[in-house]
């Protein structure tokens, strides 16, 4: 993939809110361009992260470097990151990624439970460098990649086993930020952005007023409403939206609470306004949606949070 360097980020990253979901241990899903998460970001999840077309520059905590098709990192938590396509702006790329995310709490259980994956740790924790593999592995990770984007349940899991058993058979990768690198949220979460979509997150249904967030982060509205967009890639309103659907779709996929009920749970306070809403993200009412995600349709899957196509 080419020689990199280290850099020092001048800019905070952006807090990324993951939800791998109530559903699901894990949280497959893939990406074109553009696309709202394409930016400088970090998160607490895990990521394995595959580039299926495009080249470009790798960000990786104090690394930069180059990518091509089939480059394959695996991320620790909280390590900041970025891919850069070398395309014009105005470029359409129908998928540039597949994007692998799972929490520390799923994988320190799975390595308890099962004496099988007691090489696990060591890989983990090598990956708060961020660990590029070879494009022969990437290549091979990619059909598996795709068979649990296109599945759900057991035969997912069966599927990260595999590609974990994979990665742990590969030649071995290699490190990307320098060995002094280290993943600091805490002071991420110092930039009053991070600390507002933090906020967002933890109380999504209440009373959230961009103006009162705006003076919470010290920002006056206009000047709160364009950070925003450039922190996240979407408007507050549209941001927000995104979070209470993806709630929703969780409660519609776990359990038989009303839609009306779950309307008002999830922050919406007129249900004519959440059934349009629901339907322009997802082309169908939340009726249907739970109808068809109980016939086992392994296409619907929630989005990625807080980012409504």
């Amino acid at each position: 993939m080419g020689s990199g360097r280290p850099i020092t980020m001048t800019s905070s990253p952006s807090l990324e809110l993951v939800n791998v979901g109530a559903e699901s241990c894990l949280k497959i899903w893939s990406h074109g361009l553009p696309y709202p998460t394409v930016r400088w970001h970090f998160h607490p999840e895990y990521e394995i992260h595959l580039i299926t077309t495009t080249s470009g520059r790798t960000f990786v905590g104090d690394y930069i470097g180059k990518f091509g098709p089939d480059n394959l990192v695996l991320l620790g938590p909280d390590v900041p990151h970025n891919w850069l396509s070398d395309v014009p702006p105005s470029a359409v790329v129908a998928e540039r990624c597949l994007v692998l995310q799972f929490t520390d709490a799923f994988i320190t259980g799975c390595v308890r439970l099962f004496p099988e994956l007691g090489f696990l740790p060591a890989m983990l924790k090598a990956a708060d460098r961020g660990l590029e593999f070879q494009t022969a592995t990437g290549t091979a990770a990619r059909p598996i990649l795709r068979g649990m984007l296109a599945t759900t349940g057991p035969r997912r899991l069966e599927l990260f086993f595999s590609l974990l058993s994979m990665l742990h058979e590969a030649p071995a990768p290699r490190p990307l930020a320098s060995a002094q690198h280290r993943p600091t949220p805490e002071l991420y979460m110092r930039e009053p952005l991070n600390h507002t979509i933090a906020q967002i997150a933890a109380n999504p249904a209440s009373d959230l007023r961009e103006a009162d967030l705006a003076a919470l982060s010290g920002y006056t509205p206009s000047g709160f409403s364009r950070a925003f967009k450039r922190k996240t890639g979407t408007s507050f309103v549209r941001y927000l939206h995104g979070i209470r659907l993806n709630r929703a779709c969780e409660l519609l996929i776990s359990g038989d609470a009303h839609v009306t009920e779950i309307c008002f749970e999830v922050g919406f306070n007129n249900l004519a306004n959440f059934n349009r809403q629901f339907r322009a993200c997802k082309g169908m009412s939340p009726s249907e949606f739970r109808r068809r995600h109980r016939q086992n349709d392994g296409g619907l899957t929630a989005w990625p949070h807080g980012q409504p196509s």
